[in-house]
């Protein structure tokens, strides 16, 4: 019992020190910012609100404590704001991801076509977002398409480019296999290609998926009377609602921080080392 009892006393003391070494550390940096934008705000060094507005302020506290009330078009709380975006990212980070793997696996095998688009790719992947929405709209001529393109425009470069890159990594040693074997198409791409590439991939995947969010907040706030994030902002803004604004960020740095955990984890089930 006794070193059953010391046993436990050490791996508590352990979880605490884990605790103590991960998530200490972020925790004072978030609540010294916090306080320090309180206290510059109080004497008037910053315009901007005290972050002690999401609560003080009446309606962005209904907005805080009530997030799911739908009144109908654009009155709508900011978790369905929210959902709305993710819908569109969702939608255009899905094409992205199709179109940037089964392109990035043509040129990463071709040569020929490798040096005649790359220039092309690398051309229009240094085009940022915003540029291209009044194209978009222009083209398209509705917001929710051209909403959709501006997320698939921005996203599909890092999976592409990744994309091919990593099959282009792929080992001459695999490579000496599949002709001595004569592996057929299909077997080679299942159990060496896809594979051997994967890891290229999935770090295309993983910035693409922050760019998506990117652009679509910033699309949404160009577009007008539309269900978004973006677009709350931007009326909020319009109206001078600035803590409404804040709030919105929050959940902005709270959505692009769940993504960004999730594609990572998600690697870490699929990707072996």
């Amino acid at each position: 019992m006794i070193l059953l009892s010391s046993s436990n006393r050490r791996n508590r003391s352990k979880s605490l020190d884990k605790f103590i070494e991960n998530f200490l550390p972020p925790i004072i940096g978030i609540f010294s910012f916090l306080i320090l934008w309180q206290i510059f705000s109080i004497i008037g060094l910053i315009k901007l609100p005290p972050p002690t507005s999401l609560w003080t302020d009446e309606r962005t506290r209904n907005y805080l404590l009530y997030p799911f009330f739908d009144r109908g078009g654009t009155d709508v709380g900011l978790f369905w704001q929210a959902f709305a975006s993710l819908q569109r990212v969702l939608i255009g980070y899905t094409l992205a991801a199709i179109v940037g793997i089964s392109v990035g696996i043509i040129i990463g095998l071709n040569s020929f076509w490798n040096k005649a688009l790359d220039p092309l790719f690398q051309f229009l992947r240094t085009v940022p977002p915003l540029a291209w929405v009044p194209l978009a709209l222009a083209a398209l001529q509705q917001n929710q398409p051209a909403a959709l393109f501006v997320i698939f425009v921005t996203a599909v470069w890092p999976i592409l480019i990744n994309t091919a890159v990593g099959v282009q990594q792929i080992p001459q040693d695999y490579i000496n296999v599949k002709r001595v074997l004569q592996l057929a198409p299909r077997k080679f791409f299942i159990k060496i290609l896809i594979p051997s590439a994967l890891p290229y991939i999935f770090t295309g995947l993983r910035i693409a998926i922050g760019l998506a969010w990117l652009a679509i907040i910033a699309a949404e706030i160009i577009m007008s009377g539309i269900v978004g994030i973006g677009f709350f902002i931007w009326d909020s803004y319009q109206n001078n609602y600035i803590s409404d604004i804040i709030l919105a960020l929050v959940y902005i740095g709270a959505i692009g921080l769940i993504l960004d955990k999730l594609m990572a984890f998600i690697q870490t089930l699929i990707v072996r080392e």
